[in-house]
């Protein structure tokens, strides 16, 4: 297939479908390839970059409000949690009821977060390159109401 070829093929397989839902996933796994070109070159995945960004943001959280944020089921992030904890980059404790974790970054996941930050740093800029300034905007206002409305539809 010649490069136009294939441009054509892409372009046409990017059309607006009649599902939010399918729209928005493939967006997801579009966008998620872009970061993961970039971040994987750091020794981990956009998915466990995500939750280290996280941590650092929330500080020391519960599974639950952690899962809450990311909107991600509890099992799905114990899956997700294991081997970031087994690298030694967060770390847990009980909390005040016996059922609760606590999640945290280690000083090492604090460090695994710096260095990963300018590979995900390039993929932020690529994409916000490609989609202009406005566009980048309206994007991030946009999947915040959607994810918000979603959980409360």
């Amino acid at each position: 297939m010649t490069g136009r070829a294939t441009a054509q093929r892409k372009e046409a397989e990017i059309t607006a479908l009649p599902c939010a839902c399918a729209n928005l996933r493939r967006a997801a796994r579009a966008v998620t390839q872009l970061y993961s070109q970039e971040i994987r070159r750091s020794g981990v995945d956009a998915t466990q970059f995500s939750l280290l960004m996280a941590l650092g943001h929330a500080g020391e959280t519960t599974q639950g409000r952690l899962g809450e944020r990311l909107v991600i089921d509890s099992t799905t992030l114990t899956r997700t949690l294991a081997p970031l904890r087994a690298r030694g980059w967060i770390a847990s404790k009980p909390g005040a009821d016996r059922r609760q974790r606590l999640w945290r970054l280690t000083p090492a996941g604090r460090r695994q977060l710096q260095r990963t930050r300018p590979h995900w740093e390039r993929a932020q800029k690529r994409l916000r390159k490609a989609l202009g300034e406005a566009e980048w905007n309206r994007l991030q206002t946009s999947v915040a109401r959607t994810a918000q409305a979603a959980q409360h539809a």
